[in-house]
């Protein structure tokens, strides 16, 4: 055995910001209670800050390790919580590497480990999809495998993966645990499981590690005689010094102590004090979304929930009266959530006031802790300290309360079981440091399963809250159960199939809607998309078709061009490989951004002999990117090696939406490499001059046949893809591989010359001015537009204008020469004037007719105003 125990203090563990909290009375450690009494003591660097001590109803074991940063027991904040897992998923990924972490499976022990679990999966780089044991049977669902958890008060954990092939890969298991006291389960488990499918590697990780030395030497034999290799990571270890009739003087605690009448009085003025209101609200789960690891949670599901959260959280503290954005001051917040402080049931904070910010507790169930957890997580970072947000779980361990500084837990709720059937056991769940700490609003979240009469009725869960809090939210997560009949995730598209480049030249993260009828006229588009009837991504434009002079402006402009594009296509490839990496993944933004991922492509292969993934993916103006494709790449590739790439930048609309999409899925970089960044929005580019790009110049034909990306709910599933035509009609005009090839060939003559550039740039400061944004808002506000999205900035976005929508004018820059001849050819076909102006960042800017109705052309004389 290989013991890789790190010892490192907890603010190292945690991170900066990240230490635990631990409320009032945070100077007395919340263990010295039963140090002193039964003689129980820790001794590691570290432990006492993750760690209080309480006592067990458990014969079995009469001591309880109370963690502070787990957010089982302790209310804690959630950044502190997500924090520590994260660590030590790191720390995991440190010591198998990325290969191996990103083929590691993790399993996650129920209850107390589930959201830990799948913490320290998704930190630690798993690509795989993570699981945690239940104690709950699933009708309809194969049980894999099970194993004893020997001091456990519930002692049986059952294995229920949707995809049993999960626990049978060759990467190494990962198991995750809140605490490594003696390793029996560990031993149990990994037992159980390699007696069914063998492995080389496994890793134990836990918040603490405290082992004795012979536990630590079982493990170590046990790990030999199966010719296995078993590390243990851990962010505190030390050891537990236990006197040795510690159960026994336990039993004689919890007699003495569990017959306090304290409880009981607290328990009758709760009832006496006035009661909290209970209302549900719903958090508009994802259809299809698990709830947990219980049967398989990879990053699929991560992409899917972290796309979820924002709106989730947005409903709840509408509901609270939190609501992200509202203006009033934190005091008018706390008494419009807890109403008069002096109403409050009894154990709220006598010396409460109003100025005090509303302290709010989000409830996870039992083993339901991680999407509770995150959706503390998004609410604390959205109130923005106009809240104290707190994260804790029920629990089926039965512990005894001691109101005291000292202790670990101060007080209890009990109640009967809601999520069991009725003619189950009566058995009762817990819910400890709530009652007493001052919570003004509760927000419980349950699955469906456990919403039953149970949960509601006198007594039950929502009944001991309403007693401890003001105001009591209910949000109900759909269980979910595997459904074989589901829906497969969806698969790349390439071509020949699908787009006319070669198949390694891109894979299409996109669905086919080849066969729907999505074309319509151009006017008709444009008064529906500004008379707000319509979005420019639920149809198609029809595709331009060139005459023989526009046709011949393409060659002209391509020819004159090529090197110049080679240059720009070097100097940002050259960037990008040396600022992400020696293998980044390309993702460009279908469509414009397409061609010039496959031009940096074949330049990784020419200059450094690197075949590169390239895909292309929709992201569209006030809808974001494609979820299900994020998820996609999550699934197969580090999120931090993807590189998104655009053809280049107008005013910035798009870096924006990239950014603001990107912001719910932080190992995504939000950096976009384009290939001229004119409007200065971007770090990463080939140039910030604004020329002629070609494959500006045409549609489809230069973009392997493929139309823009299309987002309709009756087109586009939940599951899917963002959908796009392939017009092979378009076949005996298509450009897309003549495109690519002229620029390649023109790698040799400015191979130096891009080493050179990308040389500078490294050295130079590249920190977006954002110019051509404040250059748009001069524009609107001179013509009298009032809307910057009608007015295209750059020589791309202009021949967008000219080919998609209806244009009003076009602005041009005094000398800007050939660049504009396809512009200019293009404005006289639809008889729109162009305006030659010597104040403008760009070669020209194309503006969409601001007043549009049907027939309009742009050189009518209607005017803007």
């Amino acid at each position: 055995m290989n013991g890789n125990v790190r010892d490192a203090g907890p603010l190292a563990a945690l991170g900066p910001g990240t230490a635990p909290d631990q409320g009032a009375g945070a100077e007395v450690w919340p263990g010295s209670w039963v140090t002193r009494r039964l003689g129980v003591r820790l001794e590691g660097e570290g432990l006492r800050d993750l760690l209080g001590l309480a006592l067990r109803r458990n014969p079995k074991r009469a001591h309880l390790l109370v963690s502070t940063v787990l957010g089982k027991h302790v209310p804690q904040r959630p950044t502190v919580v997500l924090g520590a897992g994260c660590r030590l998923g790191k720390r995991v990924r440190e010591l198998l590497g990325p290969e191996r972490a990103a083929r590691s499976v993790v399993l996650g022990f129920a209850e107390t480990a589930t959201g830990l679990g799948l913490t320290v999966a998704h930190s630690m780089g798993s690509r795989t999809s993570a699981l945690h044991s239940t104690r709950r049977r699933v009708p309809g669902v194969q049980q894999y495998g099970g194993f004893e958890e020997e001091h456990s008060h519930a002692t049986s954990h059952l294995l229920l993966p949707q995809d049993p092939g999960v626990l049978r890969t060759d990467g190494p298991l990962v198991l995750v645990d809140d605490e490594l006291s003696t390793g029996r389960t560990v031993r149990n488990t990994i037992a159980a499981l390699h007696a069914v499918h063998p492995r080389d590697r496994y890793v134990v990780a836990a918040l603490v590690d405290t082992r004795s030395d012979g536990d630590a030497a079982s493990l170590e034999k046990f790990a030999a005689d199966l010719g296995a290799r078993v590390d243990v990571v851990a962010l505190a270890a030390g050891r537990v010094r236990l006197p040795a009739d510690v159960l026994e003087q336990g039993r004689e605690l919890v007699e003495k102590y569990g017959s306090d009448p304290a409880p009981a009085r607290a328990t009758a003025a709760r009832s006496a004090a006035p009661r909290g209101t209970v209302r549900r609200v719903d958090l508009g789960w994802p259809q299809g979304l698990p709830d947990g690891g219980r049967h398989g949670f990879g990053p699929r599901e991560q992409i899917r929930l972290e796309a979820a959260l924002p709106g989730m959280a947005e409903r709840v503290l509408s509901g609270l009266g939190l609501a992200a954005g509202a203006d009033a001051p934190a005091h008018t917040r706390a008494d419009t959530l807890a109403g008069t402080r002096a109403d409050a049931p009894a154990g709220a904070p006598a010396d409460a006031s109003p100025g005090e910010v509303p302290r709010v507790l989000v409830l996870g169930n039992e083993e339901l802790m991680y999407a509770p957890l995150l959706l503390a997580f998004e609410m604390e970072k959205r109130t923005k300290g106009r809240a104290e947000i707190r994260f804790s779980t029920t629990t089926r361990s039965p512990v005894l309360p001691v109101d005291d500084p000292g202790y670990a837990i101060r007080t209890a709720l009990s109640f009967p079981a809601h999520d069991m059937p009725q003619d189950a056991s009566r058995a009762e769940r817990y819910a400890y440091n709530i009652a007493g700490q001052g919570f003004d609003a509760v927000v419980a979240v349950v699955d469906s399963q456990g919403d039953t009469p149970e949960l509601h009725a006198p007594g039950g869960l929502l009944d001991q809250l309403a007693g401890c809090a003001p105001t009591v939210l209910l949000s109900v997560v759909p269980a979910y159960v595997p459904d074989p009949a589901g829906p497969n995730p969806p698969a790349p598209l390439r071509g020949p199939a699908f787009s006319s480049y070669a198949p390694e030249d891109v894979a299409w993260l996109l669905r086919d809607l080849s066969d729907v009828e999505l074309e319509a006229p151009t006017e008709e588009r444009e008064e529906a998309i500004q008379a707000g009837g319509a979005h420019y991504a639920e149809s198609l434009p029809v595709e331009y078709q060139p005459s023989p002079e526009y046709q011949q402006l393409f060659h002209d402009a391509l020819e004159s061009a090529a090197e110049r594009l080679a240059r720009a296509v070097g100097t940002v490839t050259e960037t990008v490989l040396a600022e992400r990496g020696p293998r980044p993944v390309l993702v460009s933004l279908a469509r414009a951004g397409t061609p010039v991922g496959v031009l940096m492509r074949r330049w990784a292969r020419y200059a450094h002999g690197s075949d590169l993934p390239h895909y292309a993916v929709s992201i569209v103006r006030g809808r974001g990117i494609d979820t299900n494709a994020l998820a996609h790449l999550a699934a197969h590739h580090d999120p931090a090696d993807v590189v998104f790439v655009d053809g280049w930048t107008g005013k910035g609309a798009i870096t924006r939406e990239l950014a603001q999409a990107l912001a719910a899925h932080p190992r995504f970089h939000p950096e976009l490499a384009v290939l001229a960044d004119p409007g200065s929005c971007v770090r990463t580019f080939g140039t910030r001059e604004d020329f002629l790009i070609p494959s500006a110049c045409l549609n489809s034909t230069v973009s392997g046949l493929i139309s823009r990306t299309v987002l309709r709910a009756d087109l586009v599933g939940p599951h899917d893809f963002h959908g796009a035509k392939f017009y092979r009609e378009l076949a005996d005009s298509d450009l897309s591989r003549h495109f690519v090839d002229a620029v390649a060939a023109r790698f040799p003559a400015v191979r130096e010359g891009a080493a050179r550039d990308a040389a500078a740039l490294a050295g130079a400061d590249r920190t977006p001015t954002w110019a051509g944004w404040r250059a748009v808002e001069d524009i609107s506000e001179a013509y009298g537009i009032g809307d910057v999205n009608l007015i295209k900035p750059g020589v791309g976005e202009t021949t967008r204008v000219l080919l998609r929508r209806v244009p009003w004018r076009i602005l041009a820059r005094r000398g800007a020469g050939a660049d504009l001849d396809h512009v200019r050819l293009l404005a006289a076909q639809r008889g729109v004037p162009v305006e030659e102006t010597d104040e403008l960042p760009y070669s020209c800017v194309g503006i969409v007719h601001p007043r549009y109705t049907r027939g309009a052309t742009g050189a009518d004389g209607k005017a803007a105003q």
